[in-house]
């Protein structure tokens, strides 16, 4: 029987739709096919499609990228400060439900606007926020995050030198990808079993892929070793319960 997962981030690369350098990089293609292509191996049954610093404010291959995968998927977007609350419910009726900060590659300037920005999409249609971020970065963070209502981090927080930071975090409330386990620089089960010990609700599965960047991309195994640290119970919450219940929370 194939796993049954919510896969809490991925990216969609359509060439048909803008692209942006970003440190001289640009992403090869990757389609909603391909994807499917790679996931053939288990029973996705949801997702998040997340836009990437590549993407910049193009909204346009996001709401493609959700119609084509179904109503099982929802779309984590990355937004100008002025945005206006139409265009959020805009979005959100195509299926965005976050809105994300790509603070390691987007620059320390998006802290100034990040407050402001997750709090109203926040009060116009109950988005919550997303960070890519390294986790020792978070202890000059913390106020900030505990003024928003909801907050979730990506890929465990890259590093082991972070890891008592994110667990303060999570013991907060927040939320963790458990994704890009080839991006980061700590032992990978360790900190699986340590977030999910600190509250079992708060790691969400992602794949990452196509996993752009990473020194080690998405694996099979990645799988395996959730089931592996967190036994039956734990990994079907991580796999797919947690992230299925946080995002259906947003629609």
């Amino acid at each position: 029987m194939k796993p049954k997962l919510f896969d809490a981030h991925l990216h969609i690369i359509d060439p048909a739709y803008p692209l942006i350098q970003n440190e001289g990089y640009l992403p090869e293609p990757y389609t909603v096919n391909d994807y499917l292509l790679d996931m053939k191996a288990y029973h996705v049954a949801g997702g998040a499609v997340v836009s990437g610093s590549f993407q910049g404010y193009d909204q346009s291959y996001l709401t493609d990228a959700l119609a084509s995968l179904g109503p099982g998927f929802s779309g984590v977007t990355q937004l100008p400060p002025e945005t206006p609350s139409e265009e959020i419910l805009r979005l959100h009726k195509a299926g965005v439900r976050a809105v994300r900060f790509n603070i390691k590659r987007g620059g320390r300037k998006m802290l100034e606007q990040m407050e402001d920005t997750a709090l109203h999409v926040y009060d116009t249609a109950g988005w919550h926020a997303e960070l890519y971020i390294d986790a020792v970065d978070l202890p000059e963070l913390l106020p900030v995050l505990r003024r928003l209502p909801a907050v979730s981090i990506d890929h465990l927080g890259l590093t082991e030198e972070g890891l008592p930071d994110l667990l303060r975090f999570v013991e907060q409330g927040g939320r963790v990808k458990a994704s890009g386990f080839g991006r980061g620089n700590l032992d990978v089960k360790k900190a699986l079993i340590s977030l999910y010990d600190a509250d079992p609700e708060a790691l969400m599965f992602g794949s990452d892929l196509p996993s752009t960047r990473a020194p080690r991309p998405f694996q099979h195994e990645d799988v395996q070793l959730i089931i592996e640290a967190l036994g039956n119970e734990g990994s079907s919450k991580v796999l797919y319960d947690n992230a299925a219940s946080w995002y259906k929370k947003k629609s």
